[in-house]
C-alpha cells in the first residue's frame, strides 16, 4: 500500500556552500539559470577568512539572492565565518561532516567538497547543527572555560599529592582531601620550612584532630628543599587557578541575570544546582522550539538509544553514541546527586542501578532530568513538582505486590498459602 512520503523533493533554488579551512575557503553558489528554464548555474571560487574578504562574500551572496549558506563544523574555523555571515543577515547553517561524506571511490578536493555540499543541500538532504544565539553562546565559552580550569586544578592537585609521595609523606592516607583546611595549612607549612612531624601535626583542624598520631607518622619522609620549591610552585598554581574559577563564576551570573528565572526554576530539580543550571543553559539554550518534543532534545543530547537494526535483529544494545561532552558530564553529576535523594529521581536512579546497573541509571535519569527542563522551558509559567520517593509504590497494584513478594519467598524455598487478615 502506497502511503504519502513525509520528505520534500523541493529545490532551493539559491543556495551556496563553503568548504572551509584556516586561511581561505571555498564557495560554491548554485542558481537558477534565467534563460534556460529548469537548469542551474554554477560558480565556485576562492576567498579568504579574513574580515575584509568575508564581509564582500556576504555582499556578493545578498547579490546573487542566496537564501541559505551552508558550511561543515570544521575544528573551530567555521565561527568567525558562521557569525560573520549570520550577522549579514543570510540564512547560515552548519552540518555535521558525517553527513555530507563523499562516496567511495570519488575523488577529494576543496572544490569538489564544496560543490557535493552544495548539491546536497539545495535538495534538502541535510540538517542543521543547533548553534545557540549570540547571548547563550557568551556564556558557553565562559562555562566551557571554567570545565577547563576545574580540569587544570585537578591535574595541579594530583600532581602536588605525588610529589607527597615521591617525598615517602602519606597525608593522603591519613586526610581524605589534602587540600582541605587542614591538609593545606600543612602543605603551606612544609614550604615554609617546618619539617618535625608533631609541630605538622598539630595543624589538623576538626575530626582530624582524632588521628593526631596516625599524622606524625604519615610526615615521617625525606621532604627536602627540592620538594618544597616544587610544591609551592604547585600551590601557587592552585590558589590562580581557583581565584580564575571564581572570576569566571562571577562572569557567568552577570551574564545570565536575565535569565534568572529559568535559573531558579532548573535550580528546583534534584541535583542540579545554580552552577548545574548555568552549563545546561549554556549548550542547549532556552529556546525550545528548536526541539519539537522532549524526545527530541534528549536524542540530540545521545540520552536515547540508538536504533541498529538489520535482518530483523537489534545491534548494538541500545548504545546512545557519543553527544555534547559538557552536557553529558553535568547531567550525568546531576544524576549521580540526585540518585542519593529521597526524591522520585532518586528512587528512579536506585531502582535501575539495581536492575541494569549505575551506567545505564546514570542515561535513564539523565534523560528523564532533559525531560523535565525541557516542559520547563516549554512553559515559563511551570515548575517542578517533585513525584516523591513512594510514586513507584503507589503505582503498583495490590495484586501485583501480592505476585512479588510470593514470587520471593518461593525462590528462598518456602511454600506460601495467603490467608486474609480477619
Amino acid at each position: 500500500m502506497l502511503e504519502e512520503a513525509k520528505d520534500s523533493e523541493e529545490i532551493i533554488e539559491r543556495v551556496a556552500a563553503l568548504d572551509i579551512g584556516k586561511a581561505s575557503l571555498v564557495c560554491c553558489v548554485r542558481v537558477p539559470d534565467e534563460a534556460r528554464r529548469g537548469r542551474r548555474l554554477q560558480e565556485v571560487e576562492t576567498h579568504s577568512t579574513m574580515t575584509r574578504s568575508l564581509l564582500a562574500l556576504a555582499d556578493h551572496l545578498h547579490c546573487l539572492g542566496v537564501t541559505r549558506v551552508v558550511m561543515e563544523a570544521t575544528s573551530d574555523y567555521w565561527k568567525p565565518v558562521f557569525y560573520l555571515l549570520e550577522a549579514a543577515g543570510l540564512e547560515t547553517w552548519l552540518v555535521n561532516a558525517r553527513d555530507v561524506k563523499h562516496l567511495p571511490g570519488r575523488p577529494k578536493t576543496d572544490r569538489l567538497d564544496a560543490v557535493w555540499l552544495c548539491k546536497v543541500a539545495e535538495r534538502q538532504m541535510l540538517r542543521p547543527s543547533f548553534v545557540p544565539p549570540a547571548d547563550i553562546r557568551h556564556v558557553r565559552d565562559l562555562t566551557r572555560y571554567r570545565v577547563d580550569l576545574i580540569t587544570m586544578r585537578t591535574a595541579e592537585k594530583q600532581r602536588a599529592e605525588k610529589l607527597l609521595e615521591d617525598a615517602q609523606i602519606k597525608l593522603s592516607v591519613v586526610a581524605s582531601d589534602i587540600f582541605g583546611v587542614s591538609g593545606r595549612a600543612m602543605m603551606d607549612a612544609l614550604v615554609a620550612g617546618e619539617r618535625s612531624p608533631k609541630a605538622l601535626a598539630q595543624l589538623a583542624r576538626s575530626t582530624l584532630r582524632r588521628k593526631i598520631s596516625a599524622l606524625e607518622e604519615a610526615f615521617t619522609g625525606h621532604f627536602t628543599g627540592h620538594h618544597a620549591f616544587l610544591l609551592g610552585k604547585m600551590l601557587t598554581r592552585v590558589d590562580q587557578l581557583t581565584s580564575d574559577i571564581a572570576e569566571v563564576d562571577t562572569a557567568i551570573e552577570e551574564l545570565m541575570t536575565p535569565f534568572a528565572d529559568a535559573v531558579a526554576r532548573l535550580d528546583d530539580i534534584p541535583g542540579i544546582g545554580i552552577t548545574g543550571a548555568h552549563a545546561i543553559l549554556a549548550e542547549i539554550g532556552l529556546d525550545m522550539s528548536r526541539f519539537p518534543t522532549a524526545g527530541h532534545l534528549a536524542s540530540w543530547a545521545r540520552f536515547a538509544p540508538g536504533v541498529k537494526e538489520s535482518a530483523g535483529k537489534k545491534k548494538g544494545r541500545g548504545a546512545t553514541g557519543h553527544g555534547n561532552p559538557y552536557l553529558a558530564r553535568v547531567l550525568g553529576e546531576a544524576a549521580v546527586v540526585a540518585g542519593r535523594s529521597n526524591t522520585f529521581l532518586g528512587e528512579r536512579y536506585r531502582r535501575i542501578a539495581r536492575r541494569r546497573g549505575t551506567k545505564r541509571a546514570i542515561v535513564a535519569v539523565g534523560r528523564s532530568i532533559l525531560t523535565i527542563i525541557w516542559h520547563l522551558l516549554s512553559d515559563p509559567d511551570s515548575h517542578f513538582i517533585d513525584l516523591g520517593a513512594d510514586f513507584y509504590d503507589r503505582r503498583v497494584g495490590t495484586e501485583r505486590k501480592k505476585r512479588k513478594h510470593i514470587r520471593e519467598l518461593e525462590a528462598l524455598g518456602y511454600q506460601v498459602i495467603l490467608e486474609p487478615v480477619a
